[in-house]
């Protein structure tokens, strides 16, 4: 509570020293459409890389248990071969879940590269929203753990509209989609005076929060 009170204080030190503006850069990015639509083919090459890896385990399942009951009736090379076949393919399903699912896999590279260029048009928009309005200091909702935030200093939706109207292609969207402002009933993150959750971020993947991966488990080695 004392720690609570204490970034209070300070906030509002600073906020009389000169103008200060918080920003919610994950909720922008979530709304851009073209962002939406990459990640949308982003997630479907993922699904098909799950399901790949579903398909070479459940093999691989059948392969192990069929050597498991034939196993007193195999000799010599004929064992060996049948059980260089098993440990093979569990070879190939541990590689590709380090190269697809691994912490430097192929899916955190692509989401980084992903996210990159909506990064950039987002803090030049914040840019701009900051010259106009004098702000001093701008800060990210996400990345410095805001626990208050009076409406007044939330400059979200400005940025958000601003990249909205250099993006005609969301103003024919927006009559079908869910404005910001449903979100703010919902969630009660947006209205004055409200607590906030600190939001997680994937240390692999910069801004990004959305569509996370659920990791297929290799199987066991050979015993």
């Amino acid at each position: 509570m004392k720690k609570i009170i204490f970034i209070l204080i300070i906030f509002s030190v600073f906020a009389k020293a000169q103008k200060i503006g918080v920003v919610d850069t994950d909720y922008i990015l979530s709304q851009l459409p073209q962002y939406k639509e990459a990640e949308g083919r982003l997630n479907t090459q993922i699904n098909a890389w799950q399901k790949e890896v579903q398909n070479l385990q459940a093999e691989y399942d059948k392969k192990k248990a069929l050597l498991e009951n034939e196993r007193v009736l195999l000799v010599g090379e004929q064992l060996k071969q049948r059980e260089k076949e098993v440990d093979d393919l569990n070879k190939e399903i541990k590689q590709m879940l380090t190269a697809k699912f691994g912490g430097n896999g192929e899916i955190n590279g692509a989401r980084a590269n992903l996210a990159k260029p909506f990064q950039d048009q987002i803090w030049n928009a914040i840019k701009t929203v900051s010259e106009k309005n004098s702000l001093g200091i701008v800060l990210d909702k996400n990345e410095n753990n805001v626990l208050f935030l009076d409406k007044r200093y939330d400059y979200t939706d400005k940025v958000l509209n601003l990249l909205i109207k250099d993006n005609p292609d969301k103003k024919d969207k927006d009559k079908t989609t869910p404005g910001k402002a449903n979100t703010k009933t919902n969630t009660g993150n947006k209205t004055s005076g409200t607590r906030t959750t600190p939001a997680t971020r994937n240390s692999g993947a910069g801004a990004i929060n959305s569509g996370s991966v659920k990791t297929p488990q290799a199987p066991p080695g050979k015993r």
